[in-house]
This record gives C-alpha cells, structure tokens and sequence, in this order.
C-alpha cells in the first residue's frame, strides 16, 4: 500500500542486567537486580531469572529481597550502558538516519527507504536484532508495523529475544483483543480506572465516544480514541531536544488531605524514578506541579548546584508540597526534573543523540 510506513521499535532485553551479566559471566542465569539493595534504594532493572520471582523495576530494594532471598544487588554502570548503547545505535544507523531513542535501550527506526534497499522491513529488524547479538553480544526484541505505536506494542509480544509484525489490515482485530493495560501509555493507574467503567480490551474502549474519553482522562482522551482505531500519526523524529523528565498523574477524584497529596505523590515519585534510572538522565531542577479543582496550575520549583541524588529529590519533593498551604483540593499532581545533563553528552559518531518524552496523564 503506497504512503504506509515501515517502523521498527527495537527494545533491548532487560538491558542493564543483561550488561551486568555479559561482563560479569558469575552472574548468568542468576537472579540479578540493577541499583537498589536490602535495605534501601529503587530497583532500576531485574534480569529474567529476577523477574520469575516477581522482582520489578521501580520496586523497593526490600521489596525485592523479599520476594527473592538469593537476588543479588549490583551498582549500576550508566556509564557502561551509555557505551554499550552508542555501540547499538551505531548498528541502526547503517540501517537509516530516522532513529529516534526513547532510552538506553530502546528505539524507533523509520526504514521506509533505508540504507541497504531491503523492502522488507521485517528482514531488517531480525539482521538488526542479529547483529547486535553477534557484535554486542546481548538479546533484543523487536516490533514492527505502520506507526509507533502498534511498533511499540509489537515489541513486547514475544519478548525476550523475539520479534512480531503487526499488519494494517490485521490492526483492528489485534486491537479489540488486546488487553487494555497492553496498550502503550496506559498504566496500572489509568488501567484501573478504565476496568472500573468496564473497558477491559480494545473492544470495550472503542464502545466510548470521543467526548467521554475526553471528560474522563483530559488530553489523554484523544491519544486513547485514536489508538484503539490503530491511528498515530506521529513521526520518528531524531533530532528533538528532551527539556524535561517528568511524571504525573491526574486524579479520578479531587483530594483534599494531607495525607493524599503525600500518598499520591509517592507513587509518582516511584514512576519518575523508574523513568530517571531507564534512561540514566539526571536533572539539577526539581519542579512539583500541582493543578487545582479549578483549573488553575501552580508550580514549585528549587534547583541544586550538582546533580541530586534520589533521595534528595523525594526530601525536595515533599519539601515543595509543604512549602505553603495549597489553595484547595488537588486535581491533578506532577513531579519533574528539568536543567538536564543531555546538554553535556558528547556526540557520539556524529550524531547528537537526544532522547524525546511524551508525558503520560497516569
């Protein structure tokens, strides 16, 4: 079909693990987890074996130890999977200059016209994905389809090392079957707020007009509309500046105590965190976003002469939320880092390598 697009999403297999365990061979086939330890601290990443005993990243590093007593800790190495990412992305842009990298181990390629003149681009991802087995020496996985979105959840479909196709004409049917928390940029939170109206897969989403989608879930209405009929429109774009990290999440409910604004703001805290050790940026600004039953948005922010360390970023975080009475009940709160350290990263082979964020309404 002419004007369809070819995109790849390539997604590295528990990538900083992984790295753990290619330069560390004591520790294959063992439970691993990256950052985080017994006592304190965030889990950043959790190889395979972790995972079974149901080790996540964005968990407590006590958490962790609980659900798998034998998990060994490991110090993450960004500088090490920073290298090991360059070496990746060396191997897409043989392929083509429309690559667009979301982290460290993940990306989108364009190969609608492509370097090597393959047609095909599922030929393409499975060379890609041979490559950097056999010149990286670690797994990834793949999807690929018309736009970035069904790339995307393609990938995740026959992980680890694995890759599937998502076709035009087969779209809509994958759609209506899929679960609804599959679907990229619905999480847990929104995902269970959609179970509660009844929407459970595709199908049940695509019963909600556009007006409703819009009422219930903000801007984010429109994004979920479109992508349950298999539109997005958007383009692998390589070259756009990240300004900003963030993380927030608009509320099913108003609160008004305390205690809720700190409940919530924790578990946005958790989700900033997952964010901020996937893709190894840090920030010297800590801005909190609050947006009030009215509408109205404030914005607190403080910013620190080196790069903060997360436990100063939660102290800051709650520091901010205290820092005068707010004006109301809370519609919607988030929790960002700006003044980043991308600006400061060498170009690697001739290409600035940015990364881009589309913040989630979680």
């Amino acid at each position: 079909m002419e004007g369809i697009r070819k995109i790849i999403h390539v997604d590295m297999d528990a990538f900083y693990a992984s790295v753990e365990q290619m330069d560390f061979p004591e520790l294959k086939g063992k439970p691993v987890a990256v950052g985080g330890n017994m006592e304190r601290g965030v889990v950043a990443a959790a190889s395979y074996e972790a995972r079974k005993f149901g080790v996540r990243s964005a968990m407590s590093g006590k958490m962790a130890a609980l659900k798998c007593p034998q998990l060994i800790f490991v110090k993450p190495r960004f500088d090490r999977y920073k290298e090991i990412s360059g070496q990746i992305r060396e191997i897409f842009f043989e392929y083509t200059d429309l690559v667009e990298p979301l982290s460290l181990d993940e990306a989108f390629l364009d190969v609608t016209e492509n370097k090597v003149n393959n047609p095909s681009a599922t030929l393409i991802a499975q060379e890609i994905r041979d490559r950097i087995k056999k010149e990286v020496g670690l797994n990834a996985s793949a999807g690929i389809s018309y736009n970035k979105f069904l790339a995307k959840t393609a990938s995740d479909l026959n992980k680890p090392n694995g890759q599937a196709l998502i076709l035009p004409k087969d779209a809509h049917d994958f759609l209506e079957k899929l679960p609804i928390e599959r679907f990229f940029g619905i999480g847990k939170v929104t995902a269970d707020k959609m179970k509660q109206l009844g929407i459970h897969n595709g199908r049940d989403l695509k019963e909600f007009s556009l007006q409703f989608l819009t009422k219930r879930f903000g801007k984010s209405g429109l994004h979920f509309f479109n992508i349950v009929r298999g539109i997005h429109l958007s383009e692998v774009q390589p070259n756009r500046i990240r300004k900003s990290l963030s993380a927030e999440n608009t509320f099913e409910k108003d609160l008004s105590k305390e205690s809720e604004w700190e409940e919530e703001l924790a578990k946005i805290f958790e989700e900033l965190t997952r964010r901020i050790e996937r893709t190894g940026i840090k920030g010297r600004t800590v801005t909190l976003k609050i947006k009030y039953s009215d509408f109205t948005i404030q914005t607190r922010s403080k910013s620190y002469e080196q790069y903060p360390e997360m436990e100063v970023i939660w102290e800051t975080a709650m520091e901010l939320l205290q820092q005068e009475e707010l004006k109301g009940s809370v519609r919607l709160l988030g929790l960002g880092l700006s003044n980043l350290n991308l600006t400061e990263e060498k170009t690697l082979f001739g290409k600035q390598l940015w990364l881009d964020f589309d913040p989630l309404s979680e």
